[in-house]
């Protein structure tokens, strides 16, 4: 069983000391789904969504999430990311996010590119529940990590 990096001597909450640790390239694939109603996915498909452009609507808050991932999640460090990349694809009923962040730091971007890729779904949600609440956001998870010290983590399918 591996230690709780977040937790001192005595069980208490910290941020971890990354000061001794080597910056390294970094790179983090998180995604979420959002399923759809009928009457959500005829409206994305006939481009008749009341509150406006849905997809760049999304990957501007997913981008903005990322980069304020260390205000929304305590023990989180701020990093200065390099590149933050959300992809929204429709498949059958259910929108599919993608999303991506790089950084050159101390610590990785797990944390960034799933907030990333919950937000961006929160926000699909949001621009869309006006035509119908029954959407239900799905199988938020890391699907690969690299750098860092624990090198190279992919999800298995």
């Amino acid at each position: 069983m591996s230690k709780l990096t977040h937790l001192n001597r005595r069980g208490e909450a910290h941020m971890v000391d990354i000061s001794a640790k080597l910056d390294s390239s970094r790179t983090a694939h998180a995604q979420s789904s959002v399923e759809l109603t009928e009457a959500i996915v005829t409206a994305i498909s006939d481009d008749a969504l009341p509150k406006g452009d849905l997809f760049a609507t999304a990957r501007i808050a997913g981008i903005q999430a990322a980069k304020k991932c260390s205000d929304l999640i305590p023990l989180c460090h701020p990093l200065p990311l390099t590149k933050i990349s959300i992809d929204i694809e429709l498949h059958n009923n259910s929108l599919l996010i993608s999303a991506v962040c790089k950084t050159t730091a101390k610590t990785g971007v797990e944390m960034e590119a799933l907030t990333a890729a919950s937000v961006a779904a929160l926000t699909l949600y949001d621009m869309c529940k006006g035509i119908d609440k029954g959407m239900i956001i799905r199988d938020t998870k890391l699907l690969e990590k690299s750098g860092g010290k624990s090198g190279h983590w992919q999800a298995e399918n």
